[in-house]
Formats: structure tokens, sequence, C-alpha cells
């Protein structure tokens, strides 16, 4: 009689590091998946201890924040990593510094409990800086045409949904050239605002903006101090 061994999850001690890095110019036409990809590469030029999942097919435990649209580039990516060793966050921050590619610039690491909620769930907002290429003499009035506006019903993927509650600030902050819009948009799971989306509700194609998320805005409740180094 033969019998089919089974993988036995086992208890593993795991250390969790939060990164935040720069998505660059190298990298603005480089895909979510690809990107993932990239760090699994870096991890492993850098020698470091990355952990896997158990089971019949490992993959690498790292966890990105919210995909970035192609195109756009950013200066606050956030990813998890859990590596299978507690080395200490400026060791891992520099093997990481010395062997990223082009695109990817390290900014900062922590060190967060591993029983710490996913980055979707603990990300309410983004801040992205939108920088037009062309300028737009009644841009002023088109904006304030959607502040005004009571919704701005639009369809993704065969669904219609509310843009104006995913909208959270907007602020012009140049009259002049270039024409730069600051915008807060929801990102939260199943609630999330697009620039691109609300350029098209402006009436200004996407691709004559430049389109870069500045930063996160996170949950009341976490509480740990960002960054660690900067």
């Amino acid at each position: 009689m033969k019998f089919l061994l089974l993988p036995v999850e086992t208890e593993l001690t795991y250390t969790r590091y939060r990164l935040q890095f720069g998505k660059t110019e190298a990298m603005r036409y480089t895909g979510h998946l690809d990107v993932y990809r990239a760090w699994e590469r870096l991890i492993r030029r850098a020698r470091l201890p990355l952990a896997y999942s158990q089971g019949f097919n490992p993959h690498p435990k790292i966890s990105l924040s919210p995909a970035l649209p192609l195109g756009f580039t950013s200066a606050c990516e956030l990813i998890d990593i859990w590596l299978e060793a507690a080395i200490p966050s400026e060791e891992v921050f520099v093997a990481l510094d010395e062997s990223s590619p082009p695109g990817i610039k390290v900014h900062w690491i922590n060190e967060v409990p591993v029983s710490e909620p996913a980055l979707p769930a603990i990300i309410q907002s983004a801040c992205y800086r939108v920088e037009l290429l062309n300028r737009i003499e009644d841009l002023a009035d088109r904006v304030d045409t959607i502040t005004r506006a009571s919704q701005l019903l639009r369809s993704r993927r065969g669904k219609t949904y509310d843009l104006k509650p995913l909208i959270e600030d907007i602020e012009l902050s140049s009259a002049d050239f270039p024409q730069v819009i600051n915008l807060q948009l929801a990102c939260r799971e199943g609630a999330t605002g697009r620039p691109d989306e609300f350029l098209d509700e402006l009436g200004i194609t996407p691709h004559l903006a430049r389109i870069h998320r500045a930063s996160f805005v996170f949950n009341a409740e976490i509480t740990h101090a960002y960054p660690a180094r900067e």
C-alpha cells in the first residue's frame, strides 16, 4: 500500500519589514506583477533570506501597496517582505539599496509586527500630483464643475460607479504653465479613485499629463512611526 505524503504546516518564525520605495522614470511603464517579480529578484540579489509560503506551490512572502497604473511614477510605494531571520533593519536597507535596479529607489525601512493587517487594509487614501503637459485655459472652471457636481457616474470593468465620493480633495497649485493639480483620492479595498479617470471627467486626455503618486494616508489606528529612516 502506498501513502501520499502531504506537506505539514509547521510554526515558523518570520520577521516582517515594511519598506517605502520610489517607482521612478525607468519603471514608469512596468506593470504591478513585473514590479513584484523585480522585488523578488532584488531580494535574492541582496542575499536576504526571503520567506516562502508552505505547500505544494510555495510563493515568496511579499505584499505590495495598491497597484500603480502604467505610466505613473511614485515616491511612496510600500512593500512588506518576510525574512526567515531577524536582521537589523539598517542592514536590510543597505543590502537592498546597494542591489536596487534602475527604477526602484528604497527610501526607508521599518520592522513591523507579523500580525499587523495587510497593506491594502491600512491605506485609506492616496495623494497625487498631476502636471498637465498642455495649458488648459478654463481649467479652474472645469475643476469647479466637478466640485459642484452631486455625482460623477462612470463605468469601470462593465460596472457603474460614482467617482464623486472617491474625490477627497482637489487643489490647483499653479495657474501658470505647467498647471498642476493636487488630488487626494480614496484608496480603499473596493473604493479606489483613479486620477486618470478624474482627468477624463475634466475632458483631458490622461496621456497629456504626468501623474505622480506622492503619499498615502493611513487609517488612524495605525500608530507605527513612518519613516524609520529617510
